[in-house]
């Protein structure tokens, strides 16, 4: 399979064949002259629709680098450069691409670079190559909201009386996790539900409410939603809620909350399930397609930008650049994640892990090696989130919510956003702590969404366990991280060893925490707890507390 192609449409066409004449062409607005990429109705800085398009020079700085190692197409193979390059007339405007002609090695950031193009059948591809002057200083885009400033965009609550304080969760369950289970997705999801029904001492004729995410059929992604559970079930449910535009997979759980403040429903059901590690397999053995066609309306696929990796890749190198970081600082979250693990039986990768080991494993695109990804695997995980007034009656003493953070205040398109942290990360942790009079030092258990290393970094930052940019010297070689540190961080094993659960595996873990049940991990004491899932695509982060 070729690498895809752009699907080419009225908004898109000019970009995509603008190289069949040598020429880089923009979408601009004709109201303030801003460039706007990609292609909308609209500017997003005056919210004019007067909209056009403008011939631009093609020059360009590099500003964001990965090498990419693992992936690739037969027409495409690794290694190659993909990197994101900020025009010389509007360094807002970053266009997701590939270096040709060069070095890895000789490369750097805010190096000036300059378009050529590649025909692909009816589609022109920018490529960019070291521009022949090197001597003129290129233009580094700048933070549109500087990461220490995140919390002056908070908008302040709207009522004292907080929706948090209406529920809380009182069922947990979790599959069986593994590698190529080969069994069918929904079998995962009802062990998971059965196990969060039983935990709560509910029935099935209790639950009057179903949140997942993303829902229906995703390839890989899950067991067809809300519509296959019930289906198989025949639950009844009184509100239902699915689909990927919330807040990560801790969005269904988010929605649960709101639906039992608004008493829409009494016990919601929210579960999610993976069944990538299977879904591979069949793939490769030929008896399911692969989920990529030919065309795609990405603006980084054509470039062989496949994985959420290539797009995180870019802003570790520039938290690089700027703070210092390196890939032992790095290395110091994945081997807290094993260590942990160790200790956890339903984990996948429980054997010892060195800093050797995790320098010399192969790299996926640099900085990130095989360690610094997580674990595709199968299962499922659910929770149960009830009316407060009915949570004390159950068989577990409930898991109180004290404060959400959900706030959208980064750019969602992924190579338009933040530079130097994982994107939308910032703003829900700033909007978190403007939801509660606790702050990161009364945490005592962090479960941060690390479906890589950096993920976790940017969420240790975001959320104030260290300064922005300070990850390197906080970590202390893992001391603060450890189940005896500052912040015990992801004490289960993380997605990087435990498997990837997406941000559900993350919850069962805080709560279990919270209940003093996590045997030979627990966190002696732990009392408050903070889970976040998601990352890149809107996520949410929650804090959680024990009841009483």
């Amino acid at each position: 399979m070729t690498r895809p192609l752009p699907q080419l449409t009225a908004q898109n066409e000019f970009f995509w064949t603008s190289g069949a004449d040598g020429r880089l062409r923009i979408q601009e607005c004709l109201s303030c002259q801003s460039l706007i990429h990609p292609p909308v109705p609209v500017c997003r800085y005056c919210r004019d629709t007067k909209m056009g398009v403008r011939v631009v020079s093609g020059r360009a700085t590099l500003a964001g680098l990965t090498v990419n190692h693992r992936f690739g197409f037969p027409d495409m193979p690794p290694p190659y450069v993909v990197a994101e390059v900020a025009l010389a007339e509007d360094p807002r405007v970053r266009l997701t691409t590939n270096i040709i002609d060069a070095d890895p090695d000789d490369l750097a950031l805010g190096q000036p670079v300059e378009v050529t193009f590649q025909q692909a059948e009816d589609v022109w591809l920018p490529l960019f190559k070291p521009a022949a002057d090197q001597s003129t200083p290129a233009a580094m885009p700048t933070d549109e909201i500087p990461p220490e400033q995140f919390a002056k965009y908070v908008r302040p609550m709207l009522t004292k009386k907080k929706f948090e304080e209406h529920s809380a969760i009182t069922g947990i369950g979790m599959s069986t996790i593994g590698r190529r289970q080969m069994v069918p997705p929904l079998s995962l999801t009802i062990a998971a539900c059965e196990q969060a029904v039983a935990d709560a001492g509910l029935t099935y004729d209790d639950i009057d409410g179903l949140s997942t995410y993303p829902g229906l059929d995703m390839a890989g992604m899950g067991e067809g939603g809300v519509s296959a559970l019930e289906g198989a079930l025949g639950l009844r449910p009184t509100w239902i809620n699915g689909g990927m535009d919330t807040f990560g997979p801790g969005g269904s759980v988010i929605a649960a909350m709101m639906a039992v403040a608004t008493g829409m429903a009494r016990h919601v059901l929210c579960f999610r399930t993976l069944w990538e590690a299977t879904f591979g397999q069949l793939v490769k053995e030929g008896k399911m397609s692969p989920p990529m066609g030919a065309r795609t309306s990405s603006w980084q696929h054509p470039f062989g930008a496949v994985s959420a990796a290539h797009v995180l890749a870019q802003n570790a190198s520039r938290h690089f650049d700027r703070y210092g970081t390196t890939r032992e600082t790095l290395g110091w979250i994945a081997l807290n994640q094993r260590a942990n693990a160790a200790l956890n039986p339903t984990a996948i990768y429980r054997d010892p892990m060195t800093m050797d080991d995790y320098l010399s494993a192969r790299m996926i695109t640099t900085p990130f090696g095989l360690y610094d990804c997580d674990v595709p695997c199968d299962g499922a995980v659910a929770v149960i989130v009830s009316a407060v007034d009915v949570a004390k009656d159950l068989a577990k003493p409930p898991v109180r919510f004290e404060a959400v953070g959900t706030q959208i205040i980064e750019r969602l398109d992924w190579d338009q956003t933040t530079l130097t942290h994982e994107p939308q990360v910032l703003g829900q942790s700033a909007h978190l702590w403007s939801r509660t009079s606790l702050r990161p030092k009364d945490v005592d258990v962090a479960e941060l969404y690390d479906g890589f290393t950096f993920n976790c970094l940017s969420w240790l930052e975001g959320l104030g366990f260290c300064g922005i940019g300070e990850a390197k010297d906080f970590l202390d070689g893992g001391k603060a991280i450890a189940r005896d540190g500052i912040i015990p961080l992801n004490t289960h094993g993380g997605q990087l060893s435990h498997g990837r659960t997406h941000g559900m595996g993350l919850i069962h873990e805080a709560v279990t925490q919270l209940r003093g049940e996590a045997g030979d991990r627990q966190v002696p004491g732990a009392r408050v707890a903070v889970a976040s899932s998601g990352g890149l695509t809107p996520s949410g982060v929650m804090l959680l507390r024990a009841d009483g």
